[in-house]
């Protein structure tokens, strides 16, 4: 039983990983149309991109911890403490455990605009750019994620 709570557990963490691949799209992003604009890489640096707050990591180990806890003590009283006690630390541990398994390497861009405005965007590395590299950066006008990609 606890060997298919962390199986579980451990599915439920990794579904939580965004996706931040510059050529992977939602299907609600389809269709759907976005304001491009040229420029120049200016800056890169490299950075760590984690979900923030998760809520199935926290859900997930609270309810494992429940579990394990409730198997605690000889009575009633001791298996509710050690449910509540579990939960509790369940959750938490849940909650780092998501931050660290979907933590992701990310890269930070500065681009200098054909405008002459400057913008900043972080994205995934599938793509990496250089200082001096001539891109499109798309805008997210419609409510897919802005992205910067080759030109």
């Amino acid at each position: 039983m606890k060997k298919f709570i962390a199986v579980i557990a451990a599915v439920f963490l990794a579904a939580c990983t965004s996706n931040l691949n510059t050529n992977s799209y939602q299907t609600s992003a389809a269709g759907k149309v976005n304001s491009v604009q040229e420029g120049v890489i200016i800056n890169v640096r490299q950075v760590r991109i984690a979900t923030e707050n998760g809520g199935v990591g926290t859900l997930a180990g609270g309810i494992a911890g429940g579990v394990l806890g409730s198997t605690v003590g000889g009575s009633s009283v001791a298996n509710t403490l050690g449910a509540v006690g579990g939960a509790v630390l369940g959750g938490a541990l849940g909650s780092k455990a998501q931050e660290g398994l979907s933590a992701q390497t990310g890269y930070e861009y500065i681009v200098k605009l054909d405008s002459g405005k400057a913008v900043t965007l972080t994205q995934g590395a599938d793509t990496i750019f250089t200082v001096g590299q001539p891109v499109y950066v798309l805008d997210a006008d419609y409510g897919d994620r802005a992205r910067i990609i080759p030109r």
